[in-house]
């Protein structure tokens, strides 16, 4: 079994949980920058889904704090990514995972033109990537919607949003796109769902009627975004190549009973909905049939259906760190995984944050998604979260080699098996501040920072052991696992 010459390795990042640098060149506040860490609160219980009201808004706004907001600071990546650009190259990398902030460009998404500050900056770490031999992956939408948006319209809810994104999107194509080829729309589109206010700008207390509603219309007007900036990109760079980016929440059944089999099928139905559109073109009518029994209906205007039909995405990204399974049974005991509740499989480890450790998943979901769509895949997400221990400037991880070399094995039997993979890039080949909890103790990365959970420590940077395993797999196209 091997990879292809040319497999792309590489690690991915997100502005809002690395830059830092909130208030810099005029950038605007984020959705991103009111996310708390909440130090008393069990792992377990963490979650991107909870309450922001108008005056918390408010009020965290008021407050300069980076303590406990901490994707104010990230890590510094805004002033060191020179630094931190060279120990990727070191690794081996050819491509990295980066994203935009659309408020580093735009800062309230309603200005008639960008920010030459924020223009600069993206120019110059394009540039350097370039120099060093890593190829940019850059997502347009990382859990990153300008707060002013939010505040305003409520997020996505409004068509006119679409508007205001793709002149962020010509934007960035047309200042970027001689250093970039391949870029992603939305990241996790699917989970506006799971947290609308993270990933849509939707704050509920202001939603009219049902909030189920407003997110399946939210939804649809991203979808309609992603057609038309995907139309925009291949308009201005024919050779260009846009994906989409799916949430992997790969589901059994928890026993072989018939009523967890039509449970499975009906939750997958919901997940697919968003490749189906993105990358088939259009709703499927089971979907829509489902939603409509839910009370849900999509808010179709003119010319949407030809829109999405004519300009799918290119390929099909996703992330990948857990399974879960599903059930009927009221009492069936649940896990946390990747910004969700899932039915615990016991036939599987768990990390110390609930999430199921389940390499073979990685190979059902490669073959499920490409059987389905037969168009090239590329993992952008992949990782384990664990606390790291500093050591006399060393960091020992074993149980991460042990992880990735676990998943690597699934992933390459998958490409044996005919399944056409672009690429793997790991969450996150640095430590950074968790997207869901907002911590950086739970550590994803190859490289250690020197920094705790309310940002004190020198923020030097470290490799850990699974450093240098990664930079030998890399070498070797993943021929060498041990």
């Amino acid at each position: 079994m091997a990879l292809p010459e040319g497999f792309r390795w590489g690690g991915a990042v997100a502005a809002n949980q690395v830059e830092g640098a909130w208030r810099e060149g005029g950038r605007g506040p984020a959705v991103s920058d009111v996310a708390s860490y909440k130090p008393k609160a069990d792992p377990k219980e963490y979650a991107l889904h909870h309450q922001n009201t108008v005056a918390s808004i408010t009020a965290a706004l008021a407050d300069d704090d980076l303590e406990y907001y901490p994707k104010r600071r990230g890590i510094d990546f805004y002033h060191r990514y020179p630094e931190d650009l060279a120990l990727f190259a070191e690794m081996g990398f050819t491509t990295l995972r980066v994203s935009i902030a659309w408020t580093r460009l735009y800062p309230t998404g309603e200005e008639e033109q960008p920010l030459e500050e924020g223009i600069a900056y993206y120019l110059a770490l394009f540039t350097e990537m370039r120099r060093l031999g890593i190829e940019p992956l850059v997502t347009l939408s990382h859990y990153d919607p300008p707060m002013a948006l939010a505040l305003k319209h409520n997020g996505w809810v409004e068509r006119r949003t679409i508007g205001l994104f793709e002149r962020f999107a010509r934007t960035c194509f047309e200042r970027f796109g001689h250093l970039v080829d391949m870029w992603l729309t939305f990241n996790e589109i699917d989970g506006i769902i799971r947290h609308p206010f993270t990933s849509g700008g939707i704050i509920e207390e202001t939603v009219e009627g049902n909030l189920e509603q407003a997110c399946y219309t939210a939804l649809h007007h991203q979808f309609v975004a992603s057609a038309s900036v995907t139309q925009i990109l291949h308009e201005l760079y024919p050779e260009a190549q846009m994906g989409c980016m799916l949430t992997m929440l790969t589901t059994y059944p928890n026993t072989c009973h018939p009523d967890d089999v039509v449970a499975t099928q009906a939750k997958e139905r919901l997940l697919y909905l968003c490749t189906d559109v993105q990358a088939g073109g259009a709703y499927p009518r089971l979907a829509l049939n489902q939603l409509q029994r839910k009370g849900v209906t999509i808010p179709f205007e003119d010319g949407d259906a030809e829109l999405l039909r004519e300009h799918p995405v290119d390929f099909i990204s996703f992330s990948y760190y857990m399974s879960m399974t599903e059930s009927v049974r009221e009492d069936a005991e649940r896990t946390p995984g990747n910004t969700v509740l899932g039915v615990k499989n016991p036939f599987l480890p768990s990390s110390e944050w609930g999430w199921q450790i389940d390499p073979v998943g990685l190979r059902v979901s490669l073959i499920d998604l490409y059987d389905r769509y037969g168009k090239p895949l590329f993992i952008v997400e992949n990782g384990l979260g664990m606390r790291d221990e500093l050591e006399d400037g060393k960091i020992h991880d074993p149980y991460r080699i042990d992880y990735f070399r676990a998943h690597f094995e699934q992933m390459i039997q998958a490409v044996d098996e005919g399944v056409d993979l672009m690429g793997y890039v790991s969450w996150a080949p640095i430590d950074l501040i968790s997207a869901s909890s907002s911590q950086i103790s739970k550590r994803y990365g190859f490289i250690y920072v020197d920094q705790d959970d309310l940002g004190h420590g020198t923020g030097d940077r470290y490799r850990k052991d699974s450093f240098f395993w990664y930079q030998k797999v890399i070498a070797s196209n993943g021929t060498d696992l041990e």
